[in-house]
């Protein structure tokens, strides 16, 4: 029972996953305000703005810096972690997704020209309602990556150490 106890009162845990939720939920409701429709995709979903990801680790290398220091080992780590990160979510991730929206554009075009591209039916999402179109909120602008590290930084400096 003492590790429930220290895992529900650990500090750098508990300041990250605030984070996490604090930018999935401005997630929502800015595509809410932005677009007229609720998704609920939204609360989970990677991508948008501001970046769960981003928010996550830098609230978890601030935290992590109020109770080891600047200088400690694992702030380095955090640090590093943090970047890399970031650095996939407007780099690879990105790309995936742009890659994403424009295969999906090719496919409906394809189907609005009535144009065969040799899919079998069920590997067909414009054919197969099983068979679901590609993800296209997958990486986030550098723009949003930095939303997203102000946001985990705020929080993580505002939620007082234990």
């Amino acid at each position: 029972m003492d590790y429930l106890y220290h895992l529900l009162n650990n500090y750098v845990l508990n300041v990250s996953i605030f984070a996490w939720i604090s930018a999935q939920v401005l997630k929502t409701l800015i595509t809410w305000s932005t677009t007229g429709k609720f998704q609920k995709e939204r609360l989970i979903g990677a991508g948008g703005m501001p970046s769960a990801h981003s928010a996550t680790v830098c609230a978890m290398t601030i935290a992590v810096s109020r109770i080891s220091g600047f200088n400690s080992p694992e702030f380095a780590i955090c640090c590093i972690v943090a970047f890399v990160v970031m650095y996939d979510a407007t780099g690879v991730r990105r790309a995936a997704g742009e890659q994403a929206r424009r295969l999906n554009q090719i496919l409906s075009h394809f189907k609005k020209q009535g144009i065969d591209i040799g899919l079998e039916e069920e590997d067909d999402p414009t054919e197969n309602p099983d068979m679901k179109e590609l993800k296209e909120f997958l990486g986030h602008t550098p723009v949003q990556v930095l939303a997203g590290a102000l946001l985990g930084i705020i929080i993580a400096m505002l939620v007082p150490v234990r």
